[in-house]
């Protein structure tokens, strides 16, 4: 990576979310504040939908909602979500060691993206991560929860259950190490159509169950897909803890974008 230091600007900012960091700490705390209750008390890994914050900032709150109460413990945050704009084989690492929002500046795990270059699936492809939303905005909740986390940011292309699980695998040891897969649900059916597909989605993952995971019920599949790959093995337990779409949230009924909270148990 050498010792420049090159940061990755916030591109979705007054987009996805506020570009003013007095509107974006309002948003995001008062989203944390109103998530759902988990039984799991201090998730390893989670599940985060990636859209606009008025449709899908409600369901990231209860997403992120338990790391408030234990936020000493994490010092790094793996987050891992699908390419919108670029086609290409593998992981993406990006080329930068700093990414920005309005909230602030966190730093990449260096020593970390340079582990993970040992793998032939993975590789610095800035392309990737240059317009790409679905880490960009789940880090002003990071930001808002945690002090100094480092960042180990991935972009999934064409990649395999077993390569990303692999990749998952060498990352996830220690206590001080938590886990964000990035990805909405079912795209533009109607809401109970939308409801009946995220209801079924939300047990094949509570099941573990990679194989039924497809691009029409996750644009994230195979991101979760690696996930469930690592829970089975480890014989985790997987909870589902908010279930909407854009229809609760202000949008229209006729065609809606699913979105789940997920937790992963670290015991």
């Amino acid at each position: 990576m050498g010792s420049l230091s090159i940061t990755r600007p916030a591109v979705q900012a007054g987009r996805f979310y506020p570009a003013s960091a007095d509107a974006l700490g309002r948003k995001v705390e008062q989203f944390l504040e109103d998530g759902a209750t988990s039984l799991i008390q201090d998730p390893k890994a989670v599940i985060a939908p990636h859209a606009g914050y008025s449709y899908s900032g409600p369901i990231a709150g209860s997403a992120f909602a338990p790391w408030v109460r234990n936020s000493g413990r994490c010092r790094r945050v793996v987050l891992l979500g699908p390419s919108h704009f670029v086609d290409f084989n593998g992981l993406a690492l990006p080329p930068q060691t700093a990414w920005s929002t309005p909230l602030g500046t966190s730093a990449v795990d260096t020593d970390a993206i340079e582990s993970l270059r040992g793998f032939s699936f993975v590789r610095v492809f800035g392309p990737a991560h240059e317009r790409e939303h679905c880490l960009e905005v789940e880090l002003p909740f990071l930001q808002a929860i945690f002090r100094d986390v480092t960042l180990v940011p991935l972009v999934v292309g064409r990649a395999r259950d077993e390569d990303i699980a692999e990749v998952l695998d060498a990352l996830w040891s220690g206590e001080s190490t938590r886990v964000v897969i990035s990805s909405d649900l079912s795209h533009y059916l109607d809401y109970e159509a939308a409801m009946s597909m995220d209801h079924d989605t939300a047990e094949i993952v509570e099941r573990r169950d990679a194989v039924p995971l497809t691009p029409e019920r996750a644009c994230g599949f195979r991101a979760i897909r690696g996930l469930l790959r690592v829970a089975k093995k480890r014989d985790l337990k997987i909870a589902t803890v908010d279930l909407r779409n854009s229809g609760d949230n202000g949008g229209s009924r006729d065609s809606v974008v699913g979105y789940g909270a997920f937790h992963l148990d670290a015991t």
